[in-house]
C-alpha cells in the first residue's frame, strides 16, 4: 500500500494527472476495450512525458510498487491495467513529427493507428500499423505489427529506426542499429518485458490509393474457399495480402468472408491479381473497390467496437492441409455469439517472412498461415458459454497448430504460451531481462522471467 505522503509526493512530481480509486476520472481511466478485464490499480498515472515515465518507474522500484503499460489498452488478455499496482498511462503521450524529405516519423506511443495514419497520409506515407484504427501504435509494433502493407514492407517492428526507452533502473536509453544495439534487437519483438518506450521512429513509404475490400461466400463453401485460398495464397505479389473467416452478417446469415487488399502502383495490376479470389465461387457479395489508404485502414472499425468481452486462441498452422481446413469448416458459423469471428485465417508471407527468425526478436518468419478464434459477445452472463465454445475449438484445431503464437493475439494462458511467443529467441530475451530489468519490474507482459531455463512445451 502507498501512504498518502508517497502519493502526494508522487501527484507534485508528476505533470501529467494521477488517478485514485473513488477519485473522478479514475474508472474511466482504469477501463480498456476488453469488457472481462476488471482490475482495480492503486494509482494510475497519466503521463504526459518521459519524465513523467521515469517518475512513474522510479516510485515502483522505490515503493517495490507492480507496474502495467498502457497504450492503447487493446492487449487482449488486460495485460495493461493491474489490480492494486501502478497502471502507467501513456495514452495521453501523442506527440507525432513526420518528416516527408526522409521519409520517417517520430511518435509518442498514446497514439492509434488511425491518428498515426491521418498525419502520415497527409504526406501520402505510411508505415505498416494493423487493421483496426482505435489500436494503439506501441504494443501493436513492440509486438509484432500484422499489418495490410507488410508483405510489401515488413512488420510493423520491421518498419523501426529507433526507439527511446525507460529501463527499470530509471535511464531513458535511445536504441538503434548503433546505440545500445542489443536493446533494440530486443524491444522489436518482446511486447514491453525490457522497458517502456516512450518514441518510436519509423520508416515511412508512399501509399496512395489502394485496392481492398471482402468478398463473401455462404458458410457451407468454407471448406472450398479454405482451398481456393491455400492455392491462391503462394501466387500474391509482395503488394497484396488476403485474411478471412467465419462471421455473422448484419441480417444474421452465416458467412466465410476474405478480405483483400492491394499496394501496388498499377491498380489495374491489382484488378488482374484479385480478380481471381473476386471470381471464384462466385462469391454473395463483392465489396471489394479502389479506396483511399485511410479508408482501408478503417474498413474493419466497424466489427471491433470496445465494452464487448473478448477471448482470443491462437496459433500458427502447420500447413493449411485438407484436414485442417475440414476441422475449421465443421466449426465455421456455429459461434455461441453472432459478433465472433471464428475460426479466421491470415496469409504471411512476402516481406515480413524475408527477415531472419533472429534478426529481431520476433521469431515467426518462416509461416504462411496464423489461425484464431476472435470471440467477441456483449453479456458477461454469456462469459462461460463463449470461453467453453473457443476452447473446445482450439482444443479440436490444435493436432493441425504450432506451438508458435504472434503474442498480440495471446490471452493470458500461463508461461509456456509466453516462451513459444518468442521461440528460439527466448534465450537471448532471458539475457537482456537480466541486464536491463533484473528484477522483473516490467512484468505485465507476455512474460520473460529473470532465471528461468530455457523454452518449453506449452500445454
Amino acid at each position: 500500500m502507498l501512504s498518502q505522503v508517497t502519493i502526494q509526493n508522487f501527484r507534485a512530481a508528476l505533470q501529467g494527472q494521477a488517478f485514485c480509486p473513488g477519485e473522478p476520472g479514475y474508472e474511466e481511466a482504469r477501463t480498456i476495450p476488453n469488457a472481462m478485464i476488471d482490475r482495480r490499480p492503486a494509482i494510475i498515472a497519466r503521463c504526459i512525458s518521459a519524465a513523467d515515465v521515469i517518475a512513474c518507474v522510479r516510485l515502483a522500484r522505490d515503493e517495490g510498487v507492480t507496474v502495467s503499460v498502457r497504450g492503447g489498452g487493446h492487449s487482449v488478455a488486460g495485460k495493461s491495467v493491474i489490480d492494486q499496482g501502478l497502471m502507467v498511462d501513456l495514452s495521453a503521450m501523442k506527440s507525432i513529427r513526420v518528416d516527408p524529405r526522409r521519409r520517417t516519423a517520430r511518435a509518442e506511443p498514446g497514439l492509434t493507428l488511425g491518428e498515426f495514419d491521418r498525419n502520415t497520409q497527409a504526406f501520402g506515407l505510411a508505415t505498416t500499423l494493423g487493421v483496426v484504427p482505435k489500436v494503439g501504435i506501441a504494443g501493436l509494433t513492440l509486438g509484432g505489427g500484422f499489418g495490410h502493407l507488410m508483405a510489401k514492407h515488413g512488420l510493423a517492428l520491421d518498419n523501426l529506426i529507433s526507439v527511446d526507452v525507460v529501463t527499470a533502473d530509471g535511464r531513458l536509453l535511445t536504441a538503434d542499429a548503433e546505440e545500445n544495439s542489443d536493446l533494440f534487437w530486443g524491444v522489436r519483438g518482446s511486447s514491453g518485458n525490457l522497458g517502456i518506450v516512450t518514441s518510436l521512429k519509423y520508416r515511412l513509404h508512399e501509399v496512395g490509393t489502394v485496392l481492398g475490400g471482402v468478398v463473401m461466400h455462404p458458410v457451407e463453401r468454407t471448406a472450398d474457399v479454405l482451398r481456393f485460398c491455400r492455392d491462391y495464397g503462394p501466387t500474391l505479389p509482395d503488394e497484396a495480402l488476403i485474411q478471412g473467416g467465419a462471421l455473422t452478417g448484419p441480417d444474421g446469415s452465416k458467412l466465410f468472408a476474405v478480405a483483400a487488399f492491394y499496394c501496388g502502383a498499377s491498380l489495374a495490376e491489382g484488378e488482374r491479381v484479385l480478380d481471381p479470389l473476386r471470381t471464384f465461387g462466385p462469391p454473395v457479395a463483392d465489396m471489394i473497390t479502389r479506396r483511399s489508404y485511410l479508408e482501408m485502414q478503417r474498413f474493419f472499425e466497424p466489427f471491433f467496437p470496445p465494452g464487448r468481452h473478448t477471448y482470443v486462441k491462437s496459433n500458427f498452422l502447420r500447413e493449411l492441409s485438407d484436414e485442417a481446413i475440414d476441422t475449421m469448416a465443421q466449426w465455421a458459423g456455429k459461434s455461441p455469439s453472432p459478433t465472433s469471428f471464428a475460426p479466421f485465417f491470415e496469409h504471411w508471407h512476402g516481406a515480413a517472412c524475408r527477415v531472419g527468425a533472429s534478426d529481431t526478436a520476433f521469431p515467426h518468419r518462416n509461416r504462411s498461415w496464423n489461425v484464431f478464434a476472435w470471440s467477441t459477445w456483449t453479456n458477461a452472463a454469456d462469459s462461460e458459454t463463449n470461453v467453453r465454445w473457443t476452447r473446445e475449438l482450439w482444443s479440436a484445431m490444435r493436432p493441425h497448430l504450432t506451438e508458435e503464437s504472434y503474442v498480440n493475439y495471446v490471452s493470458d494462458e500461463g508461461e509456456a504460451s509466453a516462451r513459444a511467443s518468442y521461440g528460439p529467441n527466448y534465450d537471448r530475451l532471458l539475457a537482456l531481462k537480466g541486464k536491463y530489468d533484473p528484477t522483473n519490474l516490467f512484468r505485465m507482459n507476455h512474460n520473460i522471467t529473470p532465471g528461468a531455463l530455457g523454452p518449453k512445451t506449452p500445454v
